[in-house]
């Protein structure tokens, strides 16, 4: 009899002391990439907005699964989020993932950039349209205006097209935000380049 409420006991503390470790975890790994941004693109201002050109002659060789490649800056939240190569698990617990497969500033086509909606990017539902993105790379820096925000069944591919006709910024988290479990839903926010700053 006494050993159940004690078999109980351990268990809570177990799966508390588990989900407390996965946090600090997730903290110290999210910590250490943005070090690892801001060390990249160190040197770069917003007064630094470069001009579109081949990405091909920006950086020497394309990003590897798991690479720090920019910082991501959202002023209104101000959030200081590290751009991480790859939208598998282990990137995402570092920061906000970079899609593979989609562009990069300066290419002209849809970038997409993903994160978990109760880590780096718990307060998007704050952003509102005219609200402004900044991605800073090695390269250069590139602001974005916010134009749009819906929220789409969590099987909807119809958002990533990679299209490469004009240059987009759109950023994707699960919804509802605060859910607990799978979420149903995806939070979509779109944004568009603004004209570079002088």
């Amino acid at each position: 009899m006494k050993k159940v409420p004690l078999l109980l006991i351990l268990t809570g503390i177990f799966v508390i002391g588990f989900s407390l470790w996965q946090l600090i975890d997730s903290k110290i790994k999210t910590n250490t990439s943005l070090k690892e941004a801001k060390k990249l693109v160190i040197g770069q201002t917003e007064k630094q907005v470069m001009k579109k050109r081949p990405l091909k002659n920006m950086v020497s060789e394309m990003p590897k699964m798991g690479d720090t490649i920019g910082l991501l800056v959202i002023p209104r939240i101000k959030a200081e989020l590290a751009i991480i190569e790859g939208t598998d698990p282990d990137e995402l617990e570092k920061g906000v993932g970079h899609f593979k497969g989609s562009f990069f500033p300066g290419e002209n086509g849809q970038i997409v950039l993903s994160g978990h909606r109760d880590t780096v990017f718990r307060r998007l539902g704050e952003l509102k349209v005219g609200d402004l993105l900044t991605m800073q790379m090695p390269y250069g820096t590139y602001q974005y205006e916010i134009t749009n925000m819906k929220i789409v069944d969590e099987d909807d591919r119809s958002i990533i097209t990679l299209q490469n006709e004009k240059e987009e910024l759109i950023l994707t988290t699960c919804y509802p935000f605060h859910y607990i479990g799978n979420a149903p839903q995806r939070y979509i926010i779109y944004a568009k380049l603004k004209n570079p700053l002088n």
